[in-house]
């Protein structure tokens, strides 16, 4: 059985840094400047690692998705992405519990595939890119944020003792590697968008917020020891986002139509 990464705490944490159903950074904001000129009017979307549901939901109430299917290993956020869709009355998005590994549908099956800052789970970057080509069907787009790191090959020390820090089985690719599995999938048109300086700005303003500005808030909302814990995260991370070493991109890649 997997084990799970993501339980009520860490839920209840991450949407108070990010927004109510969010689990990734920017929230509302940064989903759409990741769909920024991808029309989902009426589309079918799979969405890859859905977490809490916030942004699955919002695929429909805010870009028209006409059906999405948001997918995760972890019972506890889907659980909660039920509820939220449920809450709402969307019937247009289901949420499935799955396995880890190739996705459960059937070739051609979406318009479009998305994902927010969760394929830094599945280290077979190749694989990865395979069984979004598969289901896609002609024409079709892979839109995602990811958390990369700027080189293949070992990372360095700051960058390990982040990756530990955080816990959360990434698995790391470079800019690099993204692109190869993509073309080596067949994708098109692809797209490549480093964030880091976008992140870099963020993540500093977060940092003061967890110390400082709003630090009452979120010991209330997840007690102090677990902010103690967030607060070292982060301050493991800062570090390689100023070298550059850790390097969140947007990813875009087309299926040919033909």
């Amino acid at each position: 059985m997997h084990d799970e990464l993501y339980d009520d705490t860490a839920i209840a944490f991450l949407e108070a840094l990010w927004g109510d159903g969010y689990l990734s950074p920017g929230g509302a904001d940064e989903v759409a400047r990741t769909l920024e000129g991808i029309d989902l009017t009426d589309a079918a979307v799979l969405d890859i690692g859905c977490g809490a549901g916030g942004i699955t939901c919002d695929l429909v109430r805010r870009y028209g998705a006409g059906r999405v299917v948001g997918i995760d290993v972890e019972r506890t956020v889907c659980d909660h992405a039920r509820r939220r869709a449920g809450r709402l009355g969307l019937d247009a998005v289901e949420i499935e519990l799955v396995d880890p590994g190739p996705v459960p549908f059937a070739d051609a099956s979406f318009d479009v595939v998305f994902s927010k800052d969760s394929i830094v789970h599945i280290a077979d970057k190749e694989s990865l890119a395979l069984d979004v080509f598969r289901v896609l069907r002609p024409g079709g787009w892979f839109v995602a944020s990811d958390w990369l790191i700027s080189h293949d090959g070992e990372p360095s020390p700051e960058m390990a003792t982040y990756i530990a820090a955080e816990a959360l089985d990434f698995g790391m690719a470079s800019p690099d590697r993204y692109r190869r599995a993509l073309a080596d999938a067949g994708f098109v048109d692809i797209e490549l968008r480093n964030r880091n300086e976008w992140y870099r700005a963020v993540a500093r303003d977060e940092l003061e917020r967890l110390r400082s500005i709003d630090r009452d808030r979120f010991v209330a909302t997840v007690g102090a020891d677990e902010l103690d814990h967030q607060i070292a995260t982060w301050l493991a991370m800062v570090p390689v986002l100023e070298s550059g070493e850790h390097c969140p991109h947007h990813l875009r890649a087309r299926k040919p139509a033909g």
